[in-house]
């Protein structure tokens, strides 16, 4: 079928791609023209605005929104809802929050649009082993795209989990989940370098608990390849930045009286290692980087976002 992707950073590019291989047609849009050559070059039909984009559908039409949360999302859904009819879908793949997302389908569905909130996992390894899918949204928008949604996830992997906001609330816990894993890896990986008497090789330590150990998994498959260079892993810098959706894990949690420290103290730990140099941060930062691309921090590049974060404070703002 054919389908607009809009947005084609690490995720919405290789996405684009993905389903190209898989027979699939893309109309490809980007505000970056770079974005949509690449694209053109996998086998794209190049757009040069959102309603060049929509111009290019065939009805029903359908749109891929895989732009970074917030504003970006709230004002591309919006731009295009100018340029679709009833019947048509737009499904939002990036991470919002699940508030907004049940919003976003009212006000749509007042104009007959089906808007379907899509909770991807994958990362930049996506594009060759397939996307986690978590689908929220009306049953017959959701049927009409599940062409789609089974090109782009591994076999059993995407589910229709319920209704409008239920997508990105499932992808929501799912990446506080994912806080609270990469805290433990970390922190076990901390203590293995702090016993300086015994000399443990942590990649082969890594490599080892990936057969057969209760503790195997992809995550740790990633510490093995992150660890494999010492030289180049001591250069990472142990600052993690929180994409948004830990913290409102741990705010749902707050609000539904539901107890989730581990999360919560993953969630705080990130923000400790942005005033200190630890093995553990630096194990967290460097799993990021190999799951999904996130760019870690030179040394430089975090004493400017320090200092700058610390200019960024109101004068009468104590410190703490």
């Amino acid at each position: 079928m054919r389908i607009a992707m809009v947005g084609l950073g690490r995720m919405g590019g290789n996405m684009t791609k993905r389903l190209i291989d898989r027979g699939h047609e893309v109309v490809a849009y980007d505000r970056d023209p770079k974005a949509v050559k690449a694209a053109e070059a996998d086998g794209a039909v190049a757009a040069t605005s959102l309603e060049d984009a929509v111009a290019k559908l065939e009805p029903p039409r359908h749109v891929w929104v895989m732009v970074p949360s917030g504003a970006p999302t709230e004002s591309t859904v919006m731009d295009l809802a100018q340029h679709l009819d009833a019947g048509d879908a737009i499904v939002d793949g990036g991470n919002s929050n699940y508030h907004d997302s049940m919003r976003r389908a009212t006000t749509l569905q007042e104009r007959g649009i089906a808007f379907i909130d899509a909770g991807v996992s994958g990362g930049v390894w996506g594009l060759k082993v397939g996307y986690c899918l978590m689908v929220g949204g009306e049953q017959a928008a959701v049927a009409r795209l599940e062409p789609v949604f089974t090109a782009l996830a591994p076999e059993d992997g995407y589910a229709h989990v319920g209704p409008s906001g239920a997508g990105h609330f499932t992808k929501m816990i799912h990446n506080g989940i994912e806080y609270g894993m990469l805290q433990a890896y970390a922190e076990g990986f901390a203590l293995l370098e702090a016993a300086e008497e015994f000399g443990l090789d942590l990649h082969q330590v890594a490599a080892l608990w990936n057969h057969g150990s209760v503790v195997r998994s992809w995550l740790l498959e990633l510490a093995e390849l992150a660890l494999e260079n010492p030289e180049e892993f001591r250069h990472i810098k142990g600052w993690v930045e929180d994409s948004g959706e830990g913290r409102w894990t741990v705010l749902e949690s707050v609000e539904r009286a539901i107890a989730a420290p581990v999360i919560t103290a993953a969630l705080f730990a990130r923000f400790q290692s942005r005033d200190d140099e630890r093995m553990a941060a630096r194990i967290v930062a460097a799993l990021r980087n190999q799951f999904g691309g996130h760019r870690f921090l030179s040394e430089s590049e975090a004493g400017e976002v320090a200092r700058d974060k610390d200019l960024a404070k109101p004068s009468n703002q104590p410190e703490h």
